[in-house]
């Protein structure tokens, strides 16, 4: 995806500013014979400089940017009140009553194939299988879900494994409704937690802990277990790692690549006209998050599936991951961004820091020197 000028230097900081008059403006110290001291001199202003600049780069690929207030005037205002009374008081109940009407179904018929056909592997499987596409199209349809599926529908092969952009659970929901997968997530505490223990280890999904080291090891060993089974659901992982805003796109895990398998894109685009679908974990439970979209006036969003790539000769999996994020980007319109998403949740450490701040300092020289 192409980008204008002035989005490419948003992140340049003007050195100039930074450095002391007399350094830029004494004949016996030319801007070109600046030496790394020069930039360790003025290095607290330039720390704090450059900190300001990757953070603001950082944090706004994890901001919901609440929509423009339409309601500012005496005719607009009357119909903002009237859109409130339908959302909230005529689509809301309808789609709490729809949801609930799903889970008596879900219920009732799930427990019943699950103890019932215990001695029938295969039938309870592809029953089970069924179920759980269709609690999740009885959500997507509570939030008047709106789904553009582009492409061929995935099909259940061995060594095969799809990754997908991240913006919220509801990814997992609307991918799912279309067919089985077998996704690896974040274990969820509460009723979300609930299910995945239960329900979702019928369609073999792997959960995990990102807190905890050895649950890396273990996941990593189910995973290569996985894509080498012929009866299993088709694997989801989303290599983000954690929920971006649908308007960029952070580095992909290396852990989907290099499992030898072929890698099938999925790229997921939502419309904001209608909700923000991102779902900022650290402000928001699961729950609010639904009664947003179930108070909205609909979910809105295209789904491409991709042409499978597979790994090229001489290529590392960081590489791979890297053509595989720029292909799902440039579809879904995402913005690349080099960041890590677990910084996220955990600041990187003060020597990590300092290095990045070093390297950072010589590439401003070097830009220097180059002038």
């Amino acid at each position: 995806m192409k980008s204008s000028s002035s989005e490419l230097e948003f992140d340049r900081p003007n050195i100039e500013d930074y450095l002391p008059t007399d350094t830029l403006t004494s004949p016996t110290s030319p801007t070109h014979l600046l030496h790394l001291r020069d930039l360790l001199d003025i290095s607290p202003t330039l720390t704090e400089a450059a900190g300001a600049i990757i953070d603001d780069s950082f944090t706004r690929c994890f901001k919901s940017n609440p929509p423009e207030p339409w309601n500012w005037n005496i005719y607009l205002f009357p119909m903002w009140c009237l859109g409130v009374v339908i959302r909230y008081g005529i689509l809301f109940p309808i789609r709490v009553l729809v949801l609930t009407i799903g889970w008596i179904i879900f219920l009732s018929s799930y427990f019943s194939v699950h103890f019932l056909l215990k001695g029938q592997e295969k039938l309870r499987k592809h029953l089970e299988r069924s179920l759980v596409e269709l609690i999740c199209s009885f959500f997507v349809a509570s939030w008047t879900g709106v789904v553009k599926y582009h492409g061929p529908r995935p099909s259940i092969r061995p060594k095969q494994v799809f990754v997908a952009n991240h913006t919220s659970m509801i990814d997992f929901i609307i991918l799912e409704q279309m067919t089985a997968f077998a996704v690896i997530m974040q274990k969820h505490p509460g009723w979300v937690g609930l299910l995945q223990s239960t329900i979702l280890e019928s369609v073999g999904c792997i959960w995990f802990n990102r807190t905890e080291a050895k649950d890396r090891e273990i996941v990593a060993r189910k995973l290569r277990e996985h894509v080498e089974g012929a009866d299993n659901n088709p694997l989801l992982i989303f290599p983000e790692g954690t929920c971006v805003n649908n308007h960029y796109s952070v580095m992909f895990k290396k852990g989907a690549f290099e499992l030898g398998s072929t890698v099938c894109p999925i790229a997921i685009k939502y419309n904001k006209i209608f909700v923000d679908a991102f779902w900022n974990s650290r402000k928001q439970s699961f729950t609010k998050h639904l009664l947003q979209l179930m108070t909205s006036w609909a979910v809105v969003c295209d789904v491409w599936y991709l042409e499978p790539q597979n790994l090229k000769p001489g290529e590392t999996p960081i590489e791979f991951a890297e053509r595989v994020r720029n292909i799902i980007s440039t579809r879904a319109g995402l913005k690349m961004v080099p960041w890590d998403g677990y910084l996220k949740y955990s600041r990187p450490s003060p020597k990590h820091r300092e290095q990045k701040q070093k390297s950072f300092a010589e590439s401003v020289l070097r830009r220097l020197e180059e002038k």
